[in-house]
């Protein structure tokens, strides 16, 4: 429910570590508009045909020269509400160039596992449940054809400790959101009037878990919620890069668990002093909206997939 509140703790998390040489940025570049890669599709996944590798092995002959030969690092990025993964993106920095990129991944994306007969289990975000992050590693790998190097997770109450901890966040609340719910975990109230407000970590939570108000006059799906929150990105990221960053760091550390050591964390800020958001893109994974008895589903588009990729390592898709 509060994905996308993940997807940016995560990109103000990394900045973090991009920016602790000082630098300050006034704005993040969102590269490709979220309709330009997730679509409708009249074409729905077949449950005994489809498979997950699509992207042609010929094609995937220089790309994986190309990563041989790249000093690109791949980090998984993972959010947990309840012990459940909800939200998950790629964060991948070119240490030769300097320039990175963080793509999302819908928790929706369709990834077959044989021998799971429920439906749901066909969602990449129910892996980790059974499989623990080798087995979500291993179905990103594969989806995108590229090694991931580190994982980094978190769960919500670190998310809102990290927010406090900046002082709030400063977000444009865009229409009246009203929606309670009893039976949550915690019990949850979300009420909002639209307008400029900073936000502590608490309400920073609640305004990022709102899904539709009670009264069915807003209801936004997982796509819609990326869109809402490109502001707060922004905004999550300015504030940020104004605190004492080693500080951040240091706290931050203490509330998500990784295969990067401290150190390492330190060492990579070293390659970064240089960075700019003008070398950041935002990108969403590629797909088309479909469902499957009744459940909603992201279908992966590997063509656009192989595209997207071929680009991250400099290559020309032919």
């Amino acid at each position: 429910m509060i994905g996308h509140f993940f997807k940016v703790f995560f990109i103000t998390f990394f900045i973090a570590l991009l920016t602790l040489g000082g630098i300050i940025y006034g704005y993040i570049k969102i590269s490709n508009p979220i309709d330009d890669v997730i679509s409708n599709t009249k074409n729905p996944i077949n449950l005994t045909t489809d498979s997950n590798a699509k992207i042609d092995e010929e094609k995937l002959t220089p790309f994986k020269e190309a990563i041989k030969n790249s000093k690109r690092l791949n980090v998984l990025v993972v959010g947990f509400e309840h012990n459940r993964t909800d939200a998950i993106m790629v964060v991948s920095f070119d240490r030769k160039t300097e320039k990175a990129n963080i793509i999302a991944v819908p928790r929706d994306t369709y990834y077959k596992r044989d021998g799971y007969k429920d439906i749901g289990s066909q969602k990449i975000n129910a892996i980790y449940q059974s499989e623990s992050i080798d087995g979500l590693i291993d179905a990103v790998e594969e989806i995108m054809s590229i090694p991931i190097h580190r994982y980094v997770t978190v769960d919500y109450d670190a998310v809102k400790k990290c927010v406090d901890i900046l002082g709030g966040v400063e977000v444009n609340i865009p229409f009246e959101m009203s929606y309670h719910d009893e039976y949550d975990t915690s019990p949850l109230s979300i009420e909002f009037q639209p307008g400029k407000q900073l936000l502590n970590g608490q309400k920073a939570l609640e305004f990022l878990r709102f899904r539709k108000n009670d009264d069915g006059s807003r209801s936004i799906g997982d796509i819609g919620r990326i869109k809402l929150q490109q502001e707060f990105i922004k905004n999550a990221i300015k504030k940020t890069i104004s605190y004492k960053l080693g500080s951040i760091l240091e706290e931050m550390y203490k509330h998500i668990d990784t295969n990067f050591s401290f150190t390492e964390l330190i060492d990579l800020t070293g390659d970064l002093v240089q960075f700019s958001t003008d070398d950041l893109k935002c990108e969403l994974l590629p797909g088309e909206v479909t469902s499957i008895q009744n459940l909603s589903f992201v279908k992966p588009n590997y063509e656009k997939i192989l595209k997207m990729v071929y680009e991250l390592y400099g290559l020309t898709d032919n």
